[in-house]
């Protein structure tokens, strides 16, 4: 460990530029997923907005806890089954997954097919549990 602050002090600027670059990458990732919107806001958004919810979850999740009214597209089959959202292009979509890992994916994936009003819910499913938000079960 000492071996670390002493390379630190005596390459000052070379792990100056490390750290801004990982800051940078960061942040460019962060923003290439689409903003996130927590569960409170998505609550708000779902009823003023009417937004609606997609489910990126696989059907055993999905059938186990669901937001009301979400439309269950799994991560897998977006691509081939983006022609069912095509009716709600012109409303806000909020992409729910597990743990909010997955949904930066889906939301690229949902801008390239047209889609310009897309967020994606900050920690997923299971931050909605967390906030003791409704889950409808099957």
């Amino acid at each position: 460990m000492e071996r670390v602050f002493e390379f630190v002090v005596n390459h000052y600027i070379l792990v100056s530029l490390f750290a801004a670059l990982l800051l940078a990458l960061i942040v460019l990732e962060s923003r290439r997923g689409g903003q996130k919107v927590s569960a409170q806001a998505a609550v708000s958004l779902i009823n003023r907005d009417e937004a609606i919810v997609v489910d990126i979850r696989d059907r055993k999740d999905f059938n186990e806890g669901r937001i009301t009214g979400s439309i269950n597209i799994p991560l897998s089959g977006l691509k081939s089954r983006v022609s069912e959202l095509k009716k709600h292009e012109n409303k806000q979509i909020i992409v729910a997954d597990k743990m909010g890992q997955h949904s930066a994916m889906a939301v690229k994936q949902l801008k390239e097919e047209g889609f310009s009003n897309v967020v994606r819910l900050n920690g997923g499913i299971a931050d909605w549990r967390g906030s003791n938000l409704p889950l409808v079960k099957k």
